[in-house]
């Protein structure tokens, strides 16, 4: 494809020759001279001037080395996303119901469906148009799945959750298992408390490999439209996650966790149970939320406080047995300063 042709699918602007043909995608340092790379970082502006590739995505033509051609775009990270699908298209596995497959004949099934090897589709489920469902997924029975969606192997969907549009799940995936609820008995055992909510993603929600999302006691646990979700991600009983918010790798959401709207709480963040976590709140990795946050705050470390607070912090920590042993000599020299006077 040459490089002409991918500016007007990118609707980017062509500096240099638009006759360049490209064949794939590399990083600005690793990229050949069939690639074409891209520059959002500051940090990689070194490699300009050194990379072998044939063209350049950037924000600044001005920035473009002399003899080279790229595009330039207003987001050229974004742009390098869109160039991935052109050239690196998903996977397409072949339409229909595979022969091992397990369909209940009360079940509802749309258009161009695919479900994989093995799958079974339980008694009432309602499946939209154009979802595909990969080997070895159960569908519990009542579930119900927008258009578009895609749901890779080993996924399960429980009883009467249902989901939405242009959604994508990871493999091992489960959604509505039981909530962790259970009521201490007279004699110290525990006894549990029935699950009877449900689950409800909303459209163009991912959800990374092996995260589980807990049906609720009564109600409904809730995802909804644009959030992406990372692998491992745990999220209690009775939580809501706002739209268009970020949950990375192993972050855990205790039951009944109110999550805003474009929230991004990073890798191995804890956030205790019944708590509010406020718009644009961005909590950095391994954070821990013991209290509510309010609105468009940055929070850092356990138990989370500010993040400019916690770097201030930080920094402290590392001088603290400099600060110790000064701390000790200022108490020696005041006793013997003492010592003095009292003579």
């Amino acid at each position: 494809m040459t490089l002409g042709e991918l500016a007007q699918r990118l609707n980017c602007t062509v500096v240099g020759n638009p006759e360049i043909e490209i064949a794939g995608l590399a990083p600005i340092e690793l990229a050949e001279s069939s690639h074409l790379t891209f520059l959002s970082n500051k940090k990689y502006k070194k490699h300009l001037a050194t990379t072998a590739a044939a063209a350049i995505i950037l924000s600044d033509a001005s920035d473009l080395p002399e003899g080279k051609s790229g595009l330039v775009s207003a987001n050229p990270y974004l742009t390098f996303a869109e160039a991935m699908w052109i050239f690196y298209p998903p996977l397409q596995p072949s339409s229909g119901i595979h022969p091992s497959a397990i369909v209940a004949p009360t079940a509802t099934i749309g258009g161009n469906v695919t479900i994989g090897a093995f799958t079974t589709i339980g008694d009432g489920v309602k499946l939209g148009d154009n979802i595909t469902i990969l080997d070895h997924c159960s569908i519990y029975p009542n579930a119900e799945i927008g258009n578009d969606t895609l749901i890779h192997s080993h996924c399960v969907v429980r009883e009467f959750c249902k989901i939405g549009r242009n959604v994508i799940f990871q493999n091992h995936v489960t959604v509505g298992s039981d909530g962790f609820g259970f009521a201490k008995r007279n004699d110290g055992g525990w006894f549990k408390i029935p699950q009877a909510g449900i689950v409800v993603i909303e459209d163009e929600v991912e959800i990374g490999a092996g995260s589980t999302i807990d049906r609720a006691t009564i109600g409904a646990t809730i995802i909804r439209k644009g959030t992406k979700l990372d692998n491992l991600v745990q999220i209690g009983h009775g939580s809501s996650v706002g739209e268009k918010t970020l949950l990375c790798a192993q972050v855990g959401l205790a039951g009944s966790s109110q999550i805003g709207n474009e929230v991004i709480l990073s890798g191995q963040v804890g956030v205790a149970g019944h708590l509010i976590i406020g718009d644009k709140v961005i909590a950095t990795a391994q954070t821990g939320i013991p209290n509510s946050v309010e609105a468009g705050k940055i929070i850092s470390g356990y138990p989370a406080i500010d993040n400019r607070d916690w770097l201030k912090s930080s920094a402290v920590f590392a001088q603290l047995p400099k600060l110790q042993k000064e701390i000790r000599q200022l108490k020696e020299e005041i006793n013997k300063l003492n010592a003095l006077l009292e003579r």
